[in-house]
């Protein structure tokens, strides 16, 4: 590895030339390095250059309007100048009779936008000291060998998702790789993910964050809280410095890249989760670190007479996504994660902030959304909006218009949730759910994958505290447990928490497959959370974004203790892998193109209940042109009673059981080949609380 060099004496042997105004940022060039940085507001401009280790400038350069000025951007050329240098900026406005606007402070040091990587932030969790800006651009070199890597062409109705922390993956004792918490260390994961048979991971954020800026305690370790999800960004282009196992100069840039290459030859794609939507700069008690000494008026929404933030995230401010300067830099955000690191898509934190104007008003038509759809480097990127934001705009079936834009439906994870847990009134709003949601994205013109269905994610219940807790228990968090939802639509299943009984327990393990079922045999593309797979638990707690110990890192002896719930996974997602009809990319075509036909029933054929005090719904799925597609037959019964279905009549196959939840494991779900031909192929009596998969095949195995 080429170790940086620094030029034996900078102040005699450099030589500060004009510049060039493109491209933004610190760019390496064989005689030196351009920086240049865009304000629209600043009268002056200082460039500072550190040598690594020391707090004071090795060299304060003033830029002259006159000559090193274009347009709104800043440049300069430092002739002799190389990668391993530190480097920062200095703003004023004279006169700023807007102070409290235009917040401009000369003694502050301002990180670059645009830098790549960052000083500081290679320990986990130690807190910034000192006043100043503890981190600082670094100009490094970020080639890299990528070899006869293929660039992976995202399919999203073939696409599993496999929501993760970076850290907390890895990061306990059980996790058995030599680097934890790091990408490294999760690339020596991605046998695992092959083995369950996922071929995308959504990673939570990379981006620098500062996850030690928290002053609050635990109430009861009295351990210090983190900021350990981090939808805080300090800095849009550099990977968190951290999650690397090599310190120093560039290489949470080179394991990042080598992680996603590993990646890609497992066939898994990688996406990113990204906060586009505020900074960890907050509101006017937070500290200044970047955008809001460069230009605050341009990149934050605040009202233009007082400079108060208009707060649409519950970070405490929002950035101004629609104002022509701000949408270039989300541009060159995202273009630079697809084009230098090779990531796959995007899954936009609170994406409805990006349809909000200047003022905060929300956008008919935001330029945004269109120009992030429409741009030729993310053209065949994954594009997933959290179509919501904190302020109560919901934009759920219709953020976006057209096929780019798949959504985070949370109406897939509300229904079903209610369903299982027996509510009446839900059996319509399961059958919707479980053809697509055409009532959301039928109707803009979209197709079933672009509702990405989920049950649990980062931000809540895992899967198995779903069905364990009534309430959430945060107390742990040190807010009074007065944060986090306070409606999960969970059920404990007659205890909870933790319990000896094995009635509870065995209902609770019956209900977690009904949740996987219905959602990796949903039209749509699903996503599932790390560890859910098998058993994974927050001890209640849903809304772990402070709590880097236990309760947030995946416990891998699970795996062993829940061998059975693994394997269950494992079987649906390959039984989804296996059949067209439940990867269509259309709401009446198999994934073949072949038409597809979906009969709904009751206990009785031809006739199912949507009354209010319904709770079992049957679903026939068949190709209706009569091809080699097998059939489906999906029974969900959320009654408290077994009932006995008539089964559909087929002429020339013969109905399968592959799942039902009602079983003992390992017959709760069969192995390819290996499913049990009903001896009565009229009946098929579901157990309470449970799901069936019925396939009718042609030939059966002796």
């Amino acid at each position: 590895m080429d170790q940086p060099r620094w030029p034996r004496c900078p102040t005699r042997d450099l030589e500060i030339l004009r510049g060039h105004p493109l491209p933004l940022g610190a760019t390496v060039q064989p005689d030196g390095v351009n920086f240049a940085i865009a304000s629209r507001y600043a009268t002056a401009v200082t460039l500072l250059i550190f040598l690594p280790g020391t707090l004071e400038p090795l060299l304060e350069v003033p830029l002259d309007a006159r000559f090193h000025r274009t347009g709104e951007v800043w440049h300069a050329f430092l002739k002799g100048l190389e990668p391993g240098i530190q480097y920062a900026y200095r703003m004023d406005r004279v006169p700023n009779p807007q102070a409290q606007v235009h917040r401009f402070d000369p003694r502050q040091e301002l990180l670059d936008p645009y830098a790549k990587a960052l000083t500081g932030g290679d320990a986990w969790g130690v807190p910034p000291r000192g006043r100043r800006n503890p981190r600082r651009g670094l100009v490094v070199h970020d080639a890299f060998d990528w070899g006869d890597e293929e660039p992976y062409r995202f399919r999203p109705n073939e696409a599993i998702i496999y929501e993760l922390h970076v850290r907390g993956f890895t990061q306990h004792p059980t996790s058995g790789v030599s680097r934890p918490g790091t990408f490294a260390g999760l690339a020596e994961k991605i046998p695992y993910l092959q083995a369950l048979g996922v071929n995308a991971v959504e990673l939570m954020p990379v981006w620098a964050f500062e996850e030690a800026d928290s002053d609050r305690m635990n109430p009861f370790t009295g351990e210090r809280l983190l900021n350990y999800w981090g939808y805080n960004p300090i800095a849009f282009f550099a990977p968190h410095a951290s999650y690397a196992s090599r310190t120093g100069g560039g290489e949470p840039l080179r394991e990042f890249k080598e992680m996603v290459k590993r990646f890609h030859g497992a066939g898994i794609a990688v996406i990113l989760d990204v906060v586009l939507n505020h900074t960890a700069e907050g509101n006017e008690r937070g500290p200044t670190q970047s955008f809001r000494g460069i230009d605050n008026t341009t990149y934050y929404l605040v009202d233009p007479d007082t400079g108060a933030y208009r707060d649409y995230t519950g970070c405490g401010d929002t950035l101004n996504c629609n104002h022509p300067r701000v949408r270039e830099l989300i541009i060159d955000v995202l273009r630079y994660w697809v084009a230098e690191m090779h990531v796959d898509g995007f899954r936009f934190d609170l994406a409805a902030i990006l349809g909000r104007g200047e003022d905060g008003s929300v956008l008919v038509n935001p330029p945004i959304i269109e120009q992030i759809a429409e741009d030729p480097v993310l053209r065949q990127t994954a594009l997933i909006a959290e179509a919501w934001d904190a302020a109560g705009l919901y934009q759920v079936g219709h953020f976006s218009a057209g096929g780019r834009w798949a959504e985070w439906n949370g109406k897939f994870r509300d229904d079903v949730r209610r369903f299982v847990k027996s509510d009446p009134g839900m059996v319509s709003a399961l059958a919707t759910r479980l053809v697509g949601s055409p009532d959301l994205y039928q109707t803009s013109g979209r197709r079933p994958y672009h509702s990405l269905n989920f049950i649990t994610c980062h931000d809540g219940f895992t899967l198995a505290d779903l069905v364990a807790y009534n309430g959430k228990h945060n107390a742990a968090n040190g807010e009074g447990n007065a944060d986090g939802s306070h409606d999960n639509l969970s059920w404990n299943c007659g205890g909870e928490g933790p319990t000896d009984s094995e009635e509870v327990n065995r209902l609770r393990r019956r209900q977690v497959r009904n949740f996987a079922t219905m959602l990796l045999l949903s039209a749509g593309t699903p996503m599932i959370l790390a560890g859910d797979e098998f058993g994974r638990t927050q001890c209640g707690n849903n809304n772990a974004y402070c709590q880097d110990n236990e309760i947030s890192w995946v416990d891998w002896r699970l795996l062993d203790t829940n061998a059975d719930l693994f394997r269950f996974f494992k079987l649906l997602i390959g039984l989804r892998r296996t059949h067209p009809l439940l990867r269509r990319e259309d709401f009446d075509r198999d994934e073949e193109r072949h038409a597809l036909h979906i009969a709904w029933h009751g206990v009785d054929i031809g006739q199912p209940d949507w009354s209010w005090e319904s709770r079992a719904l049957a679903m026939h799925l068949y190709d209706a042109g009569g091809g080699e597609a097998e059939d489906i037959y999906f029974i969900a019964n959320a009654h408290w009673e077994a009932h006995a279905f008539e089964l559909p009549h087929l002429s020339e196959r013969r109905w399968c059981r592959v799942v039902d939840t009602m079983q003992v494991p390992p017959h709760d779900i069969a192995e390819p080949g290996a499913e049990d031909v009903l001896a009565d192929q009229r009946l098929y009596v579901v157990g309470p609380r449970s799901v069936v998969v019925l396939i009718g095949k042609r030939s059966i195995p002796s």
